[in-house]
């Protein structure tokens, strides 16, 4: 019976999870031994036909997941019992099977294999997210709406600004998944202590043409195991994905909030927001996305752990992983899913955005008056703590701020109440806004395709 949300269909898509289903762990485990098998047979270790018949019998359509699970049950040795079923299947040439390996060399192979489809899964569901930011920040490009620090109204922003800084932030993810490649995609068959005594001379040869036609690289040194600060990498890079999605999710809900209800995410026709009280549109795709990120960051700290490791193998890292490494793919791979359909439907309140622009009655202005005022002749300073006071005041007194600034002789002497009035519309203060993110969705469209 099904226990975790992954399993009962919750959460992941079915390409990801099918990545990190027994029956894709043991063929990618097979697909390793079938290789070997053939290098082997190439440099003279087994006879041609011996490695051509593992070959042929190294499926799961033909080495039955569930006997490899009988066989474990009865040895308690997942890969030996891997071994034996492929080696029942391949008749007089099974005693070659598994020829100079070591369970890890065939273990940590495959698990690169599975960690090599996931991270094309990833990948492409990042560009996807990119495409979708680059076209939202094109459309909103000159829209005007207020931005924040502090939690408090700042200075005129654009929405489509918000967006290109999102993508340039997804878009450096991508950048750090193609630069670790390198250094996470690697397999190793160099034995019971990474020495290839079992294979000799020509051992540093059969990997190299093993990993080759498995398409991934070799190590230039190792013990029994891939060290796992490789691993952790990933994980680590994986849960800052993750944080970015939470961070942007935070900011959505943000916006959603009933007082400020300027964007919102997506709500269905027939979708229910609470079980008693009927008006609520709760922003739970968002919340949700948060939720899963806690999760994924959590196994960060288990991935660190999982490097120190005693002498040239344990087997400490094993059990942690075979919940870690799926784990945080499949639910990274749910947020992924998620925010592409959150931002592809983002609701933009526009009105509620003007509304919200005039809400301090020109005070995220100040700075372009005190810049004026500079520009002008007064201290920088001076002018600093004139409009800061001013400011103060037409919050204490609730006034606008156009008609504090007009009873203010030091700002009347310098500015006249025509100038006064053109400062003060948040529209023409959203400084090169629209040219950065113009160019910015630009150099981004063009960085992809080096990708």
């Amino acid at each position: 019976m099904p226990i975790s949300p992954i399993d009962t269909g919750r959460y992941g898509s079915e390409e990801m999870k099918q990545i990190f289903e027994d029956k894709n762990r043991y063929q990618k485990l097979l697909d390793v031994e079938a290789a070997a098998a053939q290098t082997l047979a190439e440099l003279g270790y087994i006879p041609r036909e011996t490695a051509k018949i593992i070959k042929e019998k190294a499926s799961t359509s033909i080495v039955k997941p569930f006997r490899i699970k009988e066989i474990e049950k009865e040895i308690q040795h997942e890969m030996m019992a891997i071994v034996k079923a492929l080696s029942e299947q391949c008749g007089e040439h099974g005693g070659y099977v598994h020829f100079g390996l070591t369970s890890s060399d065939a273990l940590d192979t495959a698990l690169t294999l599975q960690i090599k489809e996931a991270i094309e899964v990833t990948e492409r569901k990042l560009k996807k997210l990119l495409e979708i930011f680059l076209k939202k920040a094109e459309k909103y490009k000159e829209l005007t709406m207020i931005g924040r620090t502090h939690g408090q109204h700042a200075a005129p922003i654009t929405l489509g600004f918000k967006f290109a800084v999102y993508a340039y932030e997804f878009y450096r993810h991508l950048e750090r998944l193609r630069e670790a490649k390198p250094r996470i995609l690697i397999g190793k068959l160099s034995g019971a202590v990474g020495t290839f005594a079992a294979l000799g001379k020509k051992g540093p040869i059969v990997q190299r043409e093993t990993l080759k036609k498995l398409g991934i690289k070799e190590p230039l040194i190792t013990t029994q195991i891939l060290q796992r600060d490789r691993h952790a990498e990933l994980i680590f890079i994986l849960a800052l994905i993750a944080s970015s999605l939470d961070k942007l999710a935070t900011e959505i809900r943000n916006l959603q909030r009933t007082e400020i209800n300027e964007i919102a995410e997506p709500f269905a026709e027939k979708q229910v927001g609470s079980s008693t009280m009927p008006h609520k549109r709760n922003p739970y795709r968002c919340e949700r996305m948060t939720s899963l990120a806690r999760m994924i960051r959590a196994n960060v700290q288990t991935s660190l752990e999982n490097i120190v490791i005693l002498h040239e193998r344990d087997l400490t890292h094993s059990a942690n992983e075979r919940f870690i490494i799926p784990q945080t793919f499949i639910l990274l791979d749910e947020m992924l899913s998620t925010m592409i359909k959150v931002i592809r439907n983002i609701q933009v309140n526009k009105e509620k955005i003007r509304e919200n622009l005039q809400l301090t009655k020109g005070l995220v202005l100040s700075e372009r008056v005190m810049m004026t005022l500079t520009r002008k002749g007064m201290n920088r300073q001076r002018a600093h703590e004139l409009v800061r006071k001013l400011a103060l005041q037409a919050i204490k007194e609730n006034r606008p701020f156009e008609e504090v600034l007009l009873k203010e002789r030091e700002v009347t002497e310098k500015i006249t109440p025509k100038e006064i009035e053109k400062l003060l519309n948040p529209k023409t203060y959203t400084g090169l806004a629209a040219q950065i993110t113009t160019k910015t969705i630009s150099e981004i469209k063009r960085r992809i395709k080096l990708i």
